[in-house]
């Protein structure tokens, strides 16, 4: 599989992303880049962990995604290989991956230790293109990950807000805000699996509230506060036609209640 997908934060403005891509098809010039986004925010892993966590898994089976979104470059922190579910990543081993690796276990994680496979010199502060894109071009010609380094037993991770479930009441958090102002929660839709959804729920999001589940952001008029299941199987909270996060002044973090009465 030649399929080599890049998330940064490097923004597009730069030569940075054009440099890993450079590098990728100066090893593999059959490989197929595909950039999921190059906007995350400055140093944003959690942002970064999350659009992963949403995007990677659509892939055909077998693709590599290299994963930049790096404040720690040039130090001890480690970069990584891991096989999560059908996928390949490489990244470095800041978090990057902790919301993969809490839903699938990774089969595999290597260090990466063996210089063969990057660029000489090495800069101190762009591994992505020194050594992760490499190594990513490398893997996409077959390389077997065993040959990167000795392997580990376990990924670095963060602290994820945990969903709290009672007959009653779920608790959870907006984990993200997508590019239209959209809160999408933690909460997945499997958890409200035979509740009413319809105006016996009430959603709460800081002093916000909303009754009802809906299919749809138009099924409501322009303005409502809305709760829907969105495309990643979460529950979402909107601002009809407005962008919610910056309206309401609510963030990454903010406590999120589903309640009957």
């Amino acid at each position: 599989m030649s399929i080599v997908t890049l998330t940064t934060d490097f923004g597009t403005a730069g030569p940075y992303v054009a440099a890993m891509k450079g590098v990728i098809l100066s090893i593999n010039p059959a490989a197929t880049i595909v950039d999921i986004t190059h906007e995350i925010p400055p140093q944003n892993i959690r942002k970064a962990a999350v659009v992963l966590d949403d995007a990677t898994e659509w892939f055909p089976a077998d693709s590599i995604h290299v994963a930049v979104v790096d404040p720690g470059v040039g130090t001890g922190r480690a970069i990584v290989y891991a096989r999560i579910g059908q996928q390949n990543y490489v990244a470095p081993d800041n978090g990057l991956l902790s919301r993969l690796a809490t839903r699938t276990t990774p089969a595999k994680i290597i260090r990466l230790e063996n210089s063969e496979y990057w660029l000489t010199p090495v800069s101190s502060t762009f591994h992505g293109r020194d050594i992760m894109a490499p190594v990513a071009a490398h893997l996409s010609l077959g390389l077997d990950p065993d040959r990167l380094g000795p392997e580990l037993k376990q990924l670095a991770g963060f602290q994820w807000p945990a969903v709290r479930e009672t007959p009653t009441r779920i608790e959870g958090a907006v984990i993200e805000v997508d590019s239209f102002g959209n809160l999408i929660t933690n909460i997945q839709a499997e958890l409200l699996h035979g509740r009413p959804t319809d105006s016996r729920v009430c959603i709460v999001c800081n002093i916000y509230e909303t009754w009802g589940i809906y299919h749809a952001y138009g099924e409501q008029v322009e303005g409502t506060f809305v709760a829907v299941i969105g495309s990643t199987g979460r529950l979402e909270l909107a601002l009809v036609g407005d962008h919610a996060a910056r309206r309401l002044g609510i963030q990454v973090g903010s406590p999120v209640t589903v309640a009957w009465e």
